[in-house]
């Protein structure tokens, strides 16, 4: 809490200087950065919406049997496919891996979900093949997910 007032005082406190220093840089850079808040409420209320349904149905039982530290390479493997499917931005992918662990999933699962969901996007495919080319597109995708598990690999090992 005390970390959080510190910030908004300082922000306050730098935005009175911006104010002072430049009125119309300071007016021009609040209206941008309003109209990018703007923009992001959507994403971030769906993102929310759907964390926070998936989150009443999927209990901390049923999370850690699937992903959870037991699961093992099944677990992996579920976390793999599942990050797989969208890109997600990382604003939202930490706090959905922080939940995780809260909620009993595997350090190496979360890794490997986190992982994928950032860098591996099968939805986004065709658009990137239309972008890219195709041989690119599975190549980048592909070497991702294989980084991906390298990772939770490594933190498999380190961890266990």
């Amino acid at each position: 809490m005390i970390n959080g007032a510190i910030l908004y005082a300082m922000a306050i406190i730098l935005l009175s200087i911006s104010f002072i220093k430049d009125l119309n840089k300071t007016r021009d850079a609040l209206l941008k950065s309003w109209k990018s808040f703007r923009n992001l409420i959507p994403d971030m209320l769906s993102i929310m919406l759907f964390v926070g349904l998936s989150l009443s149905i999927l209990t901390p039982s049923l999370i850690s049997s699937i992903i959870g530290e037991k699961s093992g390479l099944t677990g992996i493997v579920y976390s793999a496919l599942i990050g797989s499917i969208a890109l997600i931005p990382s604003f939202v992918v930490f706090p959905l891996g922080h939940t995780l662990v809260q909620n009993g999933a595997g350090l190496p699962q979360v890794a490997v979900l986190m992982s994928t969901l950032m860098s591996v996007g099968i939805t986004t495919l065709p658009m990137e093949q239309k972008i890219f080319g195709r041989s690119f597109a599975y190549s980048r995708n592909v070497s991702a997910v294989v980084m991906s598990l390298i990772f939770s690999y490594i933190i498999w090992v380190v961890m266990g």
